[in-house]
C-alpha cells in the first residue's frame, strides 16, 4: 500500500473522471489519500470528495496565493471547520514570494491564523513555502517556541537552513514528482538530509506529474513513480519505501485511520 499525502481531487481537471481516477489509483496500489483544501470556500467540495471513499481524508485551509481573499480570517473560524471527522489537518497554508499573488503582509497574517488554529486543535499543519525561507523560519520558530505543534513541509524544495530547523522542531516532509526531474539535483540532495522516518510521498495532482508522465495531468496512480525514485535515492526496496512513508503519514495525521483499523471496527 502506498499513501498519496497531497492530492487536489476536487480540482475541475478531475470533473469528468474522478471515480475512474480513484479506481486507477487503487489498481496501482495506492491506498489512503489526503485531499487538500487551498481555499476555505472550497472546504465543502474538498469534503465531498473525501466522503466518496473511506480511505480519502481532507484538510481545511487557504493557500498563500489566495490569502487576499480572506485576509481577516481567524483561528476560530478555521478551527470550526476541523470538527468534521474527515478533516485530519489544517492547510495548505504558508508563504509564497515567487508570484506574490497575495501581498506579503496578508500572507503572513493568514498564515499566523492557521498556525494558531493548529495550536488550538492539535491537528498538524500542511505548510507551503516558496522563496520565503527567512520569514517562514522566523514565523515557525516564534510560534513553536510559544506552543509546539506538528507540521509537514509539503513538496519541499526550499533551503537547507529551513529544512534543518523544521527537522529540529520534529516536522515531517513530503516529496513529489519534482524529485524525478533530471535537473532536480538540489532537491534530491536536500531529501538525503531529511529524517528518514518523517518523509511522505505526494503527487500534488493535478500538478507536477513525475517522469515518465511529465507534461500530463498528474493523478494519484502516478505516486508510484515518486515511490520508486525515493527508493532508488535511499537504496530501499519499493516495499520498504511504501511502508516507511505510510507509517510516517499515519504517525503525523493520527486522526486518520489505517485501512485495517477501519475494517476491524
Amino acid at each position: 500500500m502506498i499513501v498519496d499525502s497531497h492530492v487536489n481531487l476536487h480540482d475541475e481537471k478531475f470533473a469528468d473522471d474522478l471515480a475512474e481516477t480513484i479506481l486507477r489509483a487503487r489498481a496501482a496500489g495506492v491506498g489512503p489519500m489526503l485531499n487538500i483544501c487551498c481555499h476555505l470556500k472550497d472546504a465543502k467540495a474538498v469534503l465531498d470528495v473525501a466522503q466518496m471513499d473511506a480511505d480519502i481524508w481532507a484538510t481545511v485551509g487557504t493557500h498563500p496565493h489566495d490569502a487576499k481573499d480572506n485576509p481577516d480570517v481567524t483561528a476560530e473560524e478555521i478551527s470550526a471547520l476541523t470538527r468534521h471527522p474527515k478533516v485530519v489537518a489544517i492547510g495548505e497554508t504558508g508563504l509564497d514570494y515567487h508570484y506574490d499573488w497575495s501581498p506579503r503582509d496578508v500572507q503572513k497574517a493568514n498564515f499566523q491564523a492557521h498556525i494558531e488554529a493548529v495550536q488550538e486543535t492539535g491537528l498538524p499543519l500542511v505548510v507551503h513555502t516558496r522563496e520565503a525561507d527567512d520569514d517562514m523560519l522566523e514565523m515557525l520558530q516564534t510560534a513553536y517556541a510559544k506552543k509546539p505543534f506538528s507540521a509537514i513541509m509539503h513538496c519541499y524544495t526550499s533551503g537547507q537552513r529551513l529544512a534543518d530547523a523544521a527537522t529540529e522542531m520534529g516536522f515531517y516532509f513530503s516529496v513529489s514528482g519534482i524529485m524525478t526531474f533530471k535537473s532536480a539535483h538540489e532537491v534530491r540532495e536536500r531529501i538525503l538530509t531529511m529524517p528518514k522516518d518523517r518523509i511522505m510521498l505526494e503527487t500534488d495532482c493535478p500538478y507536477l506529474a513525475p517522469v515518465p508522465y511529465r507534461g500530463r495531468r498528474n493523478e494519484p496512480a502516478y505516486v508510484v513513480e515518486v515511490c520508486k525514485s525515493l527508493a532508488a535515492l535511499f537504496d530501499w526496496t519499493i516495499e520498504e519505501t511504501a511502508q516507511k512513508t505510510t507509517d510516517a503519514f499515519f504517525n503525523l495525521f493520527n486522526k486518520a485511520q489505517r485501512p485495517n483499523e477501519m475494517t476491524s471496527e
